[in-house]
C-alpha cells in the first residue's frame, strides 16, 4: 500500500485533508506552522482544513508554551481517526483467534500466529534476502508498507539500521494477544538474518513501532 492510499477511506475529504491526516499519522503533535510548511499551504488554509477535521472528530489540538509569546498550538489525530487507516480485517481475525483460544487454549493461538508469520516470511523472502543490511531493511519496509504498516527506514549506524512503522493494522489483536508482537519481531529476524530489538510499540502507547536491526556476528 502506498502513502497516497493510507487515508483513502476518509469519506468526502479533499486531497489536502487526506494529506493532513497522513502527515499527523507520521508526525504526531505537529504545529500549525509545520503542517503548513510540509504540505505547502498557507497557515490560514492549513488551519481551515484542520478545523474541519477537528469538527469531524478526527483531529485534536493541544497547546505548548513557547519561549516567547502565546503558547503554540499543536495537532494530532484523535483515537477516532484510527479507522481511516488499514486495519487488516482485525475484527474478523480477532473473533477467530478468540474462538481458537476458547476451544484449544492460548498455546494454539500462539502456534497459529507463528505459522502465519512463517507463511508471510516465505512469501517475501525472495524480495528481502539479498544485499547488504540497509538494502534488506529497505525492502522489508516496502513489504510492510504494502501491508498497511506505513513503514520507513530509520537511523543508520555502523552495523545497524532502524525501522519505523507509523501504523499498526493488527493493533486490536496485539492488545488482546501480545504474542503477535514478538511473532512479528521473530519474523523480521528470519527474513533479514539479523538481530532485531524493539524500542517502541504502538500497543504500549507509543506513536510508532520502532525496531533496531543489527547484523549477526558470524559464528566461528
Amino acid at each position: 500500500m502506498t502513502d497516497q492510499g493510507a487515508a483513502r477511506e476518509a469519506p468526502g475529504y479533499s486531497s489536502p485533508k487526506r494529506g493532513i491526516l497522513l502527515l499527523l499519522k507520521r508526525s504526531p503533535n505537529a504545529s500549525l506552522a509545520e503542517v503548513a510548511h510540509e504540505l505547502g499551504f498557507s497557515k490560514v488554509a492549513a488551519l481551515g482544513h484542520l478545523q474541519k477535521l477537528e469538527s469531524d472528530g478526527l483531529v485534536e489540538r493541544s497547546y505548548r508554551a513557547g519561549q516567547v509569546g502565546r503558547p503554540r498550538v499543536h495537532f494530532r489525530l484523535s483515537p477516532g481517526a484510527a479507522e481511516l487507516f488499514p486495519q487488516g480485517y482485525t475484527e474478523m481475525s480477532l473473533c477467530a483467534l478468540e474462538f481458537i483460544e476458547r476451544r484449544l487454549g492460548r498455546g494454539a493461538v500462539a502456534e497459529l500466529l507463528s505459522q502465519r508469520a512463517t507463511e508471510v516470511a516465505d512469501r517475501y523472502r525472495g524480495r528481502v534476502a539479498e544485499g547488504p543490511l540497509p538494502h534488506r531493511v529497505r525492502e522489508l519496509a516496502q513489504v510492510r508498507t504494502e501491508g498497511g504498516y506505513m513503514a520507513e527506514v530509520g537511523a543508520r549506524r555502523p552495523g545497524s539500521v532502524g525501522l519505523v512503522e507509523h501504523n499498526c493494522p493488527i493493533l486490536a489483536i496485539a492488545e488482546r494477544f501480545p504474542e503477535a508482537c514478538d511473532t512479528e519481531r521473530r519474523m523480521f529476524e528470519s527474513l533479514l538474518r539479523a538481530n532485531v530489538q524493539v524500542s517502541h510499540r504502538v500497543v504500549a502507547g507509543d506513536p510508532v513501532c520502532r525496531f533496531l536491526i543489527r547484523e549477526r556476528k558470524a559464528t566461528p
